[in-house]
């Protein structure tokens, strides 16, 4: 069951509730970000890659999460003005999230578990990103350091 067939849904930053189920037919490429680590600065590069494939149905999503060393310690406001400022960041981003423990949120919760490659490893630090196929099917898991711009490739390998 792909993610597109849950009823797995979030809360965007304009606190409105968004179920995944609604982006069938789309690719998704899913991060947790924050705003005071050394990786931030791809945010710039989820951004062109926002901009380059959006026509195509590639929609970039971010996730503020303060899990890891307390590098995303502002609310949720702070967090989106921050993103805009500095990176110009126009994707979808959604409140603040836990993607380890108990509070777990249910997406992570099912990219961690449906991942193919390294079923059930928590996330290891901030802007990890998930690849998700036009059925909903999690197909790629990259680590913090693999730029986006590298990942443009498999996005578009799967737009055939």
């Amino acid at each position: 069951m792909g993610l597109y067939d849950t009823d797995i849904a979030a809360t965007d930053m304009k606190g409105e509730q968004f179920n995944f189920s609604s982006c069938r037919g789309n690719i998704l490429l899913i991060v947790n970000t924050a705003s005071k680590c050394g990786f931030t600065p791809q945010l710039k590069g989820l951004q062109t890659l926002h901009d380059n494939l959006k026509d195509e149905g590639v929609l970039v999503f971010g996730f503020p999460c303060n899990q890891f060393k307390n590098q995303d310690p502002a609310g949720n406001e702070e967090i989106l003005g921050f993103c805009q400022l500095n990176y110009g960041v126009s994707f979808k981003m959604f409140q603040k999230i836990e993607v380890n423990g108990p509070g777990r949120h249910p997406l992570y919760k099912y990219l961690i578990e449906e991942n193919i490659e390294e079923k059930r490893k928590d996330i290891e630090w901030n802007f990890e990103k998930f690849l998700i196929d036009r059925d909903g099917n999690v197909i790629k898991r990259y680590r913090s350091m693999k730029k986006p711009k590298s990942i443009e490739k498999d996005i578009r390998s799967l737009m055939v």
